[in-house]
């Protein structure tokens, strides 16, 4: 009996060490799926917005309304809080990415140089495509033969190569990729007076934007240093526009006019052409951002009361509202509009909301909390 007791007494003194163990790891990794929001709030003005995250969400850039009321790219960090990363010597600047580790900035800032804009007859200050790093500062990366203005969209995961737009000669505007080794390179048009490119993968191989072919009609293209720009379609309608593309480039995310004349959210693949992600319950969706894998997008759609309400989808769940999933961070009042970029694992989402304790258009970041190997695949987020 005594040996009986005595091993009853070891099991459950081993039961009780086992569960307390399962208890605190349980406690460390419930406390590690922690979901929050933080609003960013602004360099002194009414308003701001986050346009790109960096990897581990630590880093986001966008612009914000200064006391002086100018729009101005920022650089926001936990530590540091939102920083107004300057101008070329003009009064506005707006950041629209960012690198993988943070360190790289890239956006649009006017200059102290005045031009007349494409081909107006008022001198107004130069707009400059930007990349920023703290070693260099705003560093003007030039412009394309014969013209003036131009801005950067879109920056690959080391910072190395930047896209985006710029003047030529005759005053038609082209897309345009950007290296320190070869300088803003012009790469084409669909046959038209106008291009643009808004993201590029993560090696900087791979270029998508929105340009005019021959017929004047705007539409998404993807383009590669051996294919040239490639036409991606519509939806059925007479407009498109290519806003994000993942990691290795397969995957192309933006919007496109369907049948109706209505812009709805798209996914592109090779294989499987332009898909139609659907709405909120409107009439309208935009795609701005794409997981690494391409597994999740984010953006904004229209809801039934034809409000803007910030999305996020994946072929499992479909297009979800963040106001819904999220409802236990938003505080009475406050409203997620917007999703801008996401992170290449998907767990970091920054955008603009409507902030209802400052009462006034902000920029946020959004912590989904760690996801799980389903989640990734954009299957299930663990709560």
């Amino acid at each position: 009996m005594q040996r009986l007791a005595t091993g009853l007494q070891n099991g459950v003194a081993r039961f009780t060490l086992v569960w307390s163990i399962a208890s605190a790891l349980s406690s460390i990794t419930t406390a590690g799926w922690s979901q929050t929001l933080t609003w960013l709030g602004t360099l002194g003005g009414y308003r701001s917005w986050a346009k790109g995250v960096s990897a581990d969400g630590s880093v986001v850039v966008g612009w914000a309304r200064n006391a002086a009321g100018w729009d101005r790219a920022f650089r926001w960090t936990a530590a540091g809080g939102m920083q107004d990363i300057g101008t070329l010597g003009g009064n506005r600047s707006e950041a629209f990415g960012v690198s993988a580790d943070g360190s790289v900035v890239i956006g649009e800032a006017q200059s102290a140089e005045k031009s007349n804009r494409l081909g107006s007859f008022l001198a107004f200050p130069r707009i400059c495509a930007f990349r920023w790093t703290v070693a260099s500062g705003v560093q003007d990366l030039g412009r394309l033969p014969g013209g003036s203005d131009s801005w950067a969209r879109g920056v690959s995961s080391d910072g190395s190569v930047v896209v985006g737009g710029a003047e030529i000669a005759s005053r038609d505007v082209r897309a345009f990729r950007w290296t320190a080794s070869s300088g803003m390179v012009d790469i084409g048009s669909l046959g038209g007076d106008y291009s643009v490119a808004n993201a590029v993968s993560a090696d900087g191989s791979v270029v998508v934007g929105g340009a005019k072919n021959a017929a004047k009609r705007y539409h998404a293209f993807r383009w590669t240093a051996t294919g040239g720009i490639q036409d991606l379609g519509t939806l059925g309608g007479t407009e498109s526009e290519a806003l994000g593309v993942s990691a290795d480039g397969s995957v192309v995310v933006g919007r496109a006019k369907n049948a109706a004349g209505k812009n709805r959210a798209f996914r592109w693949t090779a294989a499987g052409g332009m898909q139609d992600l659907g709405t909120l319950g409107g009439t309208e969706s935009w795609a701005y951002g794409v997981s690494a894998d391409g597994s999740v997008v984010v953006g904004e759609s229209k809801n039934v009361a034809r409000k803007s309400r910030a999305f996020r989808w994946t072929a499992a769940g479909g297009m979800e509202d963040l106001n819904t999933t999220y409802a236990s961070l938003l505080t009475n009042g406050s409203v997620l509009e917007v999703a801008s970029a996401i992170s290449p694992d998907g767990r970091y989402i920054v955008g603009k909301g409507w902030n209802a304790a400052t009462k006034r258009p902000e920029a946020f970041l959004l912590d989904t909390g760690p996801r799980s190997v389903q989640g990734a695949s954009g299957l299930a987020d663990r709560k």
